[in-house]
């Protein structure tokens, strides 16, 4: 049986860009307007063409990607009351703008209409009207009407904000969008009022465009397409002003896994958590670990019972696969682990834990490190080393000796004219003794440096390796300075991303110790690959 249809319409480059420390560039919203293309979204929100020189660049560039199959929408306001629609700035630009759709919003609000127009109820409409008949003979091409503040107008004063949205629809609007600006409606109020609409309007094809100020976007959203909306306005991840806007990547999950309506094409939900972090990555911010659906701990299970249950069936605590949606299930290990977590962790890289008591071995020394502050959730490289011991399979490739630090001001030394630390490592490979120094941004970075220095010539492969995160975490502040800190870092190395962590009151010696674990950690992979290629 074919799905219903629900027309998706992306703001994240318009709505979106207006959240706070979100700074798109016109590269980075061409980038993101392909991307939303090859999802197939359906229609993409680029800007409000005349506010600025970014929105009108994507607008002219816009056409040069020649999208197959998004359609780009301008997005602007009604004509300003002193003049004809005809001669008015912001519509003529949008005019100019020459996209598939134009979208514009106006004032359903009489709050709204009397104070921030401060205009009359009856120029308000005529400002309605005349504004979408104009764009829609001008540009020949479809006009959706943005409601704005519609369901407190409805509130306020029902007939009046239901007269804004017959103007709208009367005036040849193809789309009437409902919008929750504030963000504080509660879902039984979205539904009463789209049932006036509908009753009101017959045959008017609703749209649904809410913020997220009460927590309620999602909730809001999916009640609204239950009452007959068509089309879902909304942000990739959420990003938006205040609290945000809707998250399509919830909506779109939410409608096609769980209320058999169809918003993109057979199988593209599995590219739903690459597209998140794929806009994350480029707004540069983190995205929310617990994201629905497409965070990276959406699917991720640590209490033994939980682990134990999964790995029987899935369904005992997970809502979807985390393959519907292009997840990952993962299996966190921390002192609450039973022998399920390891088991389910470790089944394909370590058979052997299935016929030994090694199992419970680990998770002792697992509880004890992390009594002492360390934690294993992401340091999967450190994790590794650990089991590796108790198997007999820790075969380092090097040996560290030494390390020192030629500090600023002190005994050893001065920092250079350029800020830069110098640092020395001693290493023994096999019989040979390797002493190398560097200089480095700060002591770590000196560390590291004279480290790979030492190591390189004998394992070249180490050149692939490279760190993506350091991030330090105070463990018992109560013990002021001489409280122990929690260095963790994350590196990449042959298409895999591990973490790897060190403990100790010095910070120096916590990072050389999550320094080399890293190290021992890649040499061990490349080595058993090596190994496994060669007796294959």
């Amino acid at each position: 049986m074919s799905r219903k249809k629900i027309e998706i319409y992306d703001t994240t480059l318009r709505d979106g860009n207006q959240g706070e420390g979100v700074q798109l560039s016109l590269a980075d919203k061409l980038a993101l307007a392909s991307i939303f293309d090859e999802m197939e979204i359906d229609f993409i929100e680029g800007g409000w063409p005349g506010s600025n020189p970014k929105d009108d660049g994507f607008f002219d560039k816009v056409r040069g990607l020649e999208l197959k199959h998004s359609r780009v929408s301008a997005f602007g306001s009604t004509h300003r009351a002193e003049v004809d629609p005809s001669e008015d700035f912001f519509l003529s630009k949008l005019v100019e703008a020459k996209t598939d759709i134009t979208c514009i919003f106006g004032k359903s609000w009489d709050l709204h209409v009397e104070q921030a127009l401060r205009v009359s109820p009856e120029m308000n409409l005529d400002m309605i009207s005349g504004s979408v008949a104009y764009l829609k003979e001008a540009t020949g091409k479809p006009v959706f009407y943005d409601a704005e503040h519609f369901f407190d107008g409805f509130h306020s004063d029902p007939g009046y904000a239901l007269a804004t949205l017959t103007v709208a629809y009367e005036a040849g609007a193809e789309r009437i969008v409902l919008c929750d600006t504030n963000g504080g409606v509660m879902p039984h109020e979205v539904a009463k009022a789209i049932r006036e609409v509908r009753k009101e309007i017959p045959g008017i094809k609703l749209g649904i465009h809410v913020h997220n100020d009460g927590g309620l976007a999602v909730a809001n959203t999916l009640r609204a397409v239950e009452e007959g909306a068509v089309q879902v306005q909304g942000t990739v991840n959420g990003i938006g002003e205040r609290c945000g806007n809707v998250d399509l990547t919830a909506i779109m999950a939410n409608l096609e896994l769980k209320m058999n309506y169809q918003c993109l094409p057979d199988g593209a939900l599995g590219n739903l958590t690459a597209l998140s972090r794929k806009v994350w990555e480029l707004i540069g911010l983190e995205g929310p670990m617990g994201q629905p659906f497409v965070g990276t701990s959406a699917f991720a299970h640590k209490g033994g019972v939980h682990v134990s249950a999964v790995q029987r069936n899935p369904e005992t605590y997970e809502h979807v696969t985390p393959e519907s949606v292009g997840n990952a299930r993962k299996v966190l290990i921390s002192e609450l682990s039973g022998g399920s977590n390891l088991r389910a962790k470790l089944a394909n890289r370590y058979p052997e834990l299935e016929e030994t008591n090694t199992a419970k071995a680990i998770l002792e020394e697992i509880q004890d490190r992390e009594h002492a502050g360390y934690s294993f959730e992401n340091a999967d490289g450190s994790f590794d080393l650990i089991v590796r011991r108790h198997l007999g399979r820790y075969q380092p490739a090097f040996d560290p000796l030494s390390y020192r630090i030629y500090t600023p001001g002190g005994g050893d030394g001065a920092e250079d004219a350029d800020g830069l630390i110098e640092a020395s490592v001693k290493i023994r490979i096999g019989d040979q003794v390797e002493l190398c120094a560097a200089e480095g941004n700060g002591p770590v970075d000196a560390l590291n440096r004279a480290l790979q220095r030492a190591l390189l010539p004998s394992f070249p492969v180490l050149t692939d390796m490279h760190l993506t995160d350091y991030s330090v975490r105070v463990i018992n502040s109560t013990e002021e300075t001489a409280a122990k800190v929690r260095v963790y870092l994350e590196h990449g190395f042959a298409g895999e991303i591990f973490g790897t962590v060190g403990v100790n009151v010095d910070i120096i010696k916590a990072s050389w110790q999550a320094l080399l674990e890293a190290n021992h950690y890649c040499l061990m992979q490349h080595n058993e690959f090596l190994d496994e290629t060669s007796s294959g």
